[in-house]
């Protein structure tokens, strides 16, 4: 029971019962019991909240930093040893009835609903209805045909599967994919025509929710039920009653915390979104409170202990993935801790566990402007009586170099996983572009050494390398440098029209058209609506927003194109 519950529970019974005039009569019998009943409460809820009132009023900061008066805002709790030592709730849940945030408040806790999906997969191999090394192509035989190397169970748990993100694929066909009615059987539709993976599987990691929209599809194909039908079990045999994947957005049941954008005007948007197993669940605080302590061992369920201990585990972890039952694994501030993101537009959610401190952390929202996976983090900092990580890194160059002109820097630098920053001459300034950014002015500090125009400590570094290749090192005071390199090619001797044309890929029935407008400067415009700017960077590549493009230099005929969580698409030239 919670702290608002408990109070509500006390208070229904001091109320007078007017109902007859008998009942007018004040029951001394049922008031000592009550004032037992309320100090009672009162040294029990002291026993939950054991944090010093001085890390009460921090945590209060921390979490309500975002939650403006009459705005929408978050569900957050911390749990130790089984017991509930922190819960707020601040900010409105939807201004349509003025309703408030609180215990019973339904999120969209987005892809934190992974490690349900995984535990509804446990169940079926604790059955012997499946097994890890199990190729999916057992149960789908249509699902990539041709490839021959195996796709496990254990492969799409921990995203080595190399199976394509279908959020991007649908990007790729100019799809928003929340403002779209889809549902699981859309997802299987496009999945089946799919022929190439991303790499070849178990031999790297990329997070991709088909994974487990494909686990779903694979629990109802094994129990000749819908997913829902299975998960709603697994929640009532859990006592998470408010907590449901939820496959028909007609039937989800309130009371909503609705999600919210814009920071001024706090506008929402219609939720018509079927697409469930990666997310789509909706639960409250309180349910996902009780998930914490059964993990903690302090409630009992109808669920095997050794299951919920099993769920918690790295499956076979490798240089290639750290990621389990639908859970990532790492170190935070020194110690081993579990954990997951969650988002879908303005709902996001943040769960962090610390298993040898009995420790987990949760934060809800439902406001575009919370950034819970940060805030959750601050409030670990806070509980562990942990300081902000000392820098152990430089944050700026330790002496000038040799001088590098303006006209000399000018061009497009990658790092290794081509992240890119694009460095033009414009209107006699030095402009630093990156994708999905705005310009950065830059201005002279030294020989080789710019700044940032209006933040003096963002600092960039120029100097030739071994291979006579530009490189730029990038310097901030909140993480490491990193440096960027500038491929060298024989331009004047390249052929920029040689990609000109119009390329299909089958698997989505997508068509990209590629023209040069001017030098390296090309216009690519994917499907009908998405055009983008795009710029050679070498012979043989080319950067288009967050997208990659790479050519054959065999021929002219095949470009590769590698987005987020999508690689080596491939796109055929028609010929005209």
């Amino acid at each position: 029971m919670s702290v608002i519950s408990r109070y509500e529970t006390v208070s229904a019974l001091l109320k007078p019962n007017f109902a007859s005039k008998k009942n007018m009569r004040f029951d001394w019998k049922k008031y000592c019991f009550t004032i037992v009943l309320l100090v009672f409460s009162t040294y029990f809820l002291g026993a939950q909240t054991t944090l010093p009132t001085h890390l009460l009023k921090k945590l209060d900061s921390i979490s309500t930093q975002d939650v403006p008066t009459k705005a929408p805002g978050i569900a957050t709790a911390i749990i130790q040893n089984g017991k509930v030592v922190y819960e707020k709730y601040a900010g409105i849940a939807d201004f349509a009835d003025s309703s408030w945030i609180g215990p019973t408040s339904r999120f969209n806790i987005a892809s934190n609903g992974k490690q349900f999906t995984a535990l509804a997969v446990l169940q079926l191999i604790e059955e012997k209805k499946l097994q890890l090394t199990d190729d999916i192509r057992k149960y789908f035989p249509s699902l990539y045909a041709k490839l021959k190397n195996p796709i496990t169970i254990e492969h799409i748990l921990t995203h080595t599967s190399g199976i394509r993100d279908v959020y991007d694929l649908w990007s790729l066909q100019g799809l928003t994919w929340w403002k779209q009615n889809f549902n699981n059987q859309n997802v299987w539709q496009l999945l089946e025509k799919q022929e190439d993976l991303n790499f070849e599987p178990g031999t790297k990691y990329l997070y991709s929710n088909t994974n487990y929209i494909l686990l779903a599809l694979l629990i109802e194909k094994i129990t000749g039920q819908t997913f829902k039908t299975v998960t709603d079990r697994l929640f009532n045999k859990l006592g998470m009653y408010q907590t449901a994947f939820e496959d028909d957005h007609t039937n989800i049941k309130g009371p909503i915390a609705r999600a919210y954008f814009n920071f001024n005007t706090w506008t929402t948007y219609t939720w018509i979104w079927n697409v469930c197993g990666d997310g789509n669940i909706f639960s409250t605080l309180k349910d996902q409170i009780r998930w914490e302590q059964i993990i903690q061992g302090s409630i009992p369920t109808k669920i095997k202990r050794s299951m919920i201990v099993k769920s918690q585990e790295l499956i076979n972890p490798s240089i290639t993935h750290q990621y389990g039952y639908g859970l990532e694994f790492g170190q935070y501030q020194g110690m081993p801790y579990v954990f997951h993101e969650g988002a879908t537009g303005a709902w996001k959610a943040t769960t962090i566990r610390f298993p040898e401190q009995s420790l987990s952390m949760i934060t809800l929202t439902n406001t575009g402007k919370s950034i819970p996976s940060q805030q959750t983090r601050q409030m670990a900092d806070i509980v562990l009586s942990k300081s902000e990580k000392q820098k152990s890194f430089i944050s700026q160059p330790t002496k000038p170099g040799n001088y590098v002109s303006e006209m000399e820097i000018v061009g497009t630098y990658l790092t290794q996983n081509n992240f890119s920053f694009q460095f033009e001459w414009d209107k006699n300034q030095l402009v630093l572009k990156r994708s999905g950014r705005n310009d950065i002015v830059l201005e002279r500090e030294a020989a080789n050494i710019f700044h940032q125009k209006n933040d003096p400590a963002f600092k960039q570094e120029f100097q030739l390398n071994e291979k006579g290749e530009m490189e730029v090192t990038a310097y901030y005071t909140t993480h490491a440098p990193y440096t960027l390199t500038r491929p060298v090619a024989d331009w004047d001797h390249f052929d920029t029209t040689q990609w000109n044309g119009d390329y299909l890929n089958q698997e989505m029935d997508v068509v990209l058209k590629l023209r040069v407008v001017t030098n390296k400067i090309y216009e690519l415009k994917i499907g009908d609506s998405t055009t983008y700017k795009a710029v050679l960077v070498s012979p043989s590549m080319m950067l288009a927003g967050s997208y990659v493009l790479k050519m054959d230099n065999g021929n002219n005929t095949t470009i590769y194109l590698d987005g987020e969580r999508i690689r080596k698409v491939k796109f055929s030239r028609i010929k005209q």
